[in-house]
């Protein structure tokens, strides 16, 4: 019997997601049987209410938790804690979590998890390439000026494929259960240069502007984000880019063998799809 088959049946919550998305794909290829849940798609399923858990948990033998919007948010520890305990009633023996790296706020979260009695996983994770592709940030890269508060901090971005490859392997080997996995890209780039490499790619130049945090949380309320999630993401961005996470691990080459994908890369495959035209 196959790892794959052990457990052939993952729930990914957040399906339609950044990262969910690709973990679904990347655990069909893998073989196994996906059960996509989101909150408007065939298989309902929202963190906030908890009658839609047992139909997507059920029957599943694992499950990747991305936890929305931000697994840092008051009440994320407690949730993730009454999930886990909810999955392993109807039988589910995996479960992996999306975290992200150095942020202080998701450790709460991550302790519950750890704590569950679950067989877990961590899987911290640092920004994505596809936060440029995708999304909230996608508007500022597209109109040619990039806003954003993290100055001149070098950050090693990673892609979310190698994300979902890393999240698949520690689903459904036993190797990975207990511990906590924080991946990176294989180089460091500050927002600045990773604009440039876009501007390069794309053919047009794309400006970085950095901001202050306090003035870009000025920017979010403007487009009408409550008072105390704009105050959170202050606290947040303040965190992450502090340059403390200013350094690379190996750990999606110890996971998958290969190296991560790489951003220049990234850049040339978006920009001849068309993300970032006008």
């Amino acid at each position: 019997m196959t790892e794959n088959t052990r457990y052939g049946t993952v729930l990914v919550t957040g399906a339609t997601g950044k990262t969910g998305r690709q973990v679904a794909e990347a655990a069909g290829a893998a073989g196994l049987r996906v059960r996509a849940a989101s909150r408007g798609g065939e298989v309902r399923f929202d963190w906030y209410d908890p009658s839609t858990w047992d139909g997507a948990l059920r029957g599943a033998d694992a499950a990747y938790l991305a936890y929305a919007p931000d697994i840092g948010a008051p009440g994320a520890a407690g949730t993730v804690a009454a999930f886990a305990r909810r999955a392993q009633d109807l039988g589910v023996r995996r479960l992996v979590l999306l975290s992200a790296r150095g942020e202080r706020q998701a450790e709460p979260a991550e302790r519950a998890l750890r704590g569950s009695g679950a067989g877990w996983t961590v899987v911290q994770a640092d920004w994505f390439f596809q936060n440029f592709s995708e999304g909230l940030l996608l508007e500022g890269v597209r109109s040619g000026e990039f806003v954003f508060p993290a100055g001149e901090v070098p950050v090693p971005f990673v892609d979310a494929r190698d994300l979902a490859e890393v999240v698949v392997r520690a689903l459904t080997d036993p190797a990975y259960v207990g511990r906590t996995l924080e991946i990176t890209g294989a180089r460091l780039l500050t927002f600045g240069q990773a604009m440039a490499e876009i501007s390069a790619a794309a053919g047009r130049e794309i400006r970085y502007v950095p901001v202050p945090t306090k003035e870009y949380g000025a920017i979010l309320a403007g487009f009408g984000l409550p008072a105390e999630e704009v105050a959170f993401m202050e606290e947040v961005f303040d965190g992450l880019l502090d340059g403390r996470g200013a350094r690379t691990t190996d750990v999606v080459r110890e996971v998958l063998g290969r190296a991560p994908r790489d951003f220049t890369d990234f850049a040339r495959e978006h920009a001849a799809a068309g993300v970032w035209k006008v």
